[in-house]
């Protein structure tokens, strides 16, 4: 298990809890090493755990019956998923994968039912974290169709900042432009172009170790018309 003080840096959320709240949610979580490509579940397993991003990043997607891989987002340290399917008890609808090596917190389905069943302070957080996820999912259905590839790279990095499900992130993230490809989809090649595009237009910079965002409403809302 971990401490309630390292919960507390690696999970904004523990903010939200009493001092007996965050102990209990440090007992029922664990935290683990995965390698880059790792799966840390796979659709249709039935994993007993939420999943935060202690560090790294990892995706969350699926492969279509026509064999196409789709992304549906990315996540960064400090980001948590997976809520969902442990508040239905059912089995993952999509695999999670490790983009980098990274370490992930567990926690035990059971703290986590607790928390939800107790905690005032869990439950806000819960409403605030769903609400932008479904969000999140209808943008996402819209741009995997219709947006080009600027406007893509564009989406995603504005999720990626999104400060309600990843207060921890701030205005710059170390992302490489190949991590990038595989949250939206596409080849290192056609990131770099669009990046490039889009420090022109003064929305982002790109820098030696990542990105820095500029115009995070901009992004956001990028392509839209």
């Amino acid at each position: 298990m971990i401490t309630a003080d390292y919960l507390s840096k690696i999970a904004p959320w523990a903010g939200d809890l009493t001092a007996a709240e965050r102990e209990r949610a440090a007992r029922g979580t664990v935290e683990k090493h995965f390698a880059k490509g790792d799966y840390i579940c796979h659709e249709g397993d039935r994993m007993n755990y939420w999943c935060g991003v202690a560090s790294g990043i990892i995706k969350v997607g699926t492969v279509s019956t026509s064999g196409k891989a789709v992304t549906f987002s990315g996540v960064p340290t400090s980001g948590w998923v997976g809520e969902g399917s442990v508040l239905k008890d059912e089995i993952r609808q999509y695999d999670i994968v490790a983009v980098r090596d990274s370490r992930v917190a567990l926690m035990q389905k059971a703290t986590f039912h607790w928390l939800f069943e107790n905690s005032v302070g869990f439950n806000r957080f819960l409403v605030r974290q769903l609400n932008e996820r479904l969000g999140q999912f209808i943008a996402t259905v819209g741009y995997d169709r219709l947006l080009d590839a600027r406007a893509r790279v564009a989406r995603a990095l504005g999720w990626l900042f999104n400060p309600v499900l990843y207060p921890g992130v701030g205005n710059w993230l170390d992302i490489s432009q190949e991590e990038l490809g595989l949250i939206c989809g596409l080849s290192r090649q056609a990131v770099n172009k669009s990046l490039k595009e889009l420090e022109e237009e003064g929305l982002l910079a790109m820098e030696r170790n990542g990105v820095r965002v500029i115009d995070l409403a901009e992004l956001s809302r990028y392509g839209a018309g």
